[in-house]
């Protein structure tokens, strides 16, 4: 049985070495990096049986994104097109160092992804699953994707599966009333909810610190759990349970950042492997912080683990929150 099934694009991301701008570029790194995809490498590497669905194209750059989710140890279900107007989406990121910042730039329109729709899916397994993820930087693509996103979040939801999302708002992919809108079409099919701090106040027009936010969008949405993750890099979470509806909260750990771009999808899906595992929330906080901690020391958007060395993070996550 798979665990935890995750559905989203994956574009392919074009970074040039060092902090070098593109408009001067003369190479650039690739890697496969997509919140549904890093999500599930981050869960399969700790240890959940994992799923990753999308749709691609069937070009050297679908399959680029395919194979090297394969190396990473990602168990995928791709639906190929060959049309040739469903392209491979690409995005660009440029790094930046105090006081100029990150950037990201998009490349996605009429990609593959979009016009994913259930069919084009295991639904058996979707309907057998204990967790189903999907991110609405997916959703947001097109009306099919934000259908099929649905869709598939009532299957699993339906076969007994609790359903997660990730706001996982990037500024420039589509206004911030677009993720807003998609998700109230969604909210219905909702347990989880991840979000960063600042894209929770962009995006949906809130206010407030992140235990404000965690208790107000829970409340609006009807949420069974919320995580905000803070701007400083710390969480926290909220479950809606008679006798335990409490905040938790853990403090990041100081780190030298090689490369931040995989650690949303690290903490989520280290948050979900631990609820797959059994874990509270408390536990399962401290371990997606610990999980993001670590893929900020790796070069690429992919969570890779030493033995014990999660579990080491995690006490001193503990010991810092103290």
């Amino acid at each position: 049985m798979t665990e935890l099934i995750t559905f989203g694009e994956t574009p392919l991301r074009l970074s040039p070495s060092g902090n070098e701008r593109l408009e001067r570029a003369r190479q650039a790194s690739i890697q496969a990096d997509g919140t549904a995809s890093n999500v599930a490498a981050a869960a399969g590497e700790i240890g959940a049986k994992t799923l990753w669905l999308s749709k691609l194209p069937d070009s050297p750059l679908g399959r680029r994104v395919k194979s090297q989710l394969e190396e990473q140890g990602v168990d995928t279900a791709v639906a190929w097109s060959d049309q040739p107007d469903h392209r491979q989406g690409l995005t660009f990121r440029e790094d930046g160092v105090t006081p100029r910042e990150s950037k990201y730039y998009h490349d996605r329109g009429n990609t593959a992804a979009a016009t994913a729709t259930p069919a084009d899916f295991p639904m058996d397994r979707v309907q057998d699953t204990e967790i189903i993820f999907a991110g609405l930087g997916t959703a947001v693509l097109s009306k099919q994707a934000a259908e099929t996103t649905g869709a598939l979040l009532r299957a699993a939801s339906g076969g007994g599966a609790m359903t997660a999302v990730d706001l996982d708002y990037s500024r420039g992919l589509a206004p911030p009333d677009t993720y807003s809108g998609v998700l109230e079409e969604l909210a219905g099919e909702i347990d989880v909810l991840f979000a960063d701090e600042a894209d929770a106040r962009e995006a949906l027009d809130r206010s407030g610190g992140p235990r404000e936010l965690a208790n107000t969008i829970a409340d609006e949405y009807d949420l069974e759990i919320i995580v905000v993750r803070r701007s400083n890099r710390g969480a926290v979470a909220l479950r809606d349970s008679p006798g335990t509806n409490i905040i938790h909260e853990r403090e990041a750990i100081e780190t030298e950042t090689v490369d931040p771009t995989g650690e949303n999808g690290a903490f989520a899906g280290a948050f979900l492997e631990q609820l797959i595992d059994g874990s509270d929330t408390a536990r399962s906080l401290t371990y997606a912080v610990a999980a993001a901690t670590l893929t900020r020391t790796l070069p690429g958007p992919f969570l890779t683990l030493a033995e014990a060395e999660l579990d080491a993070v995690a006490e001193d996550v503990v010991d810092k929150s103290k």
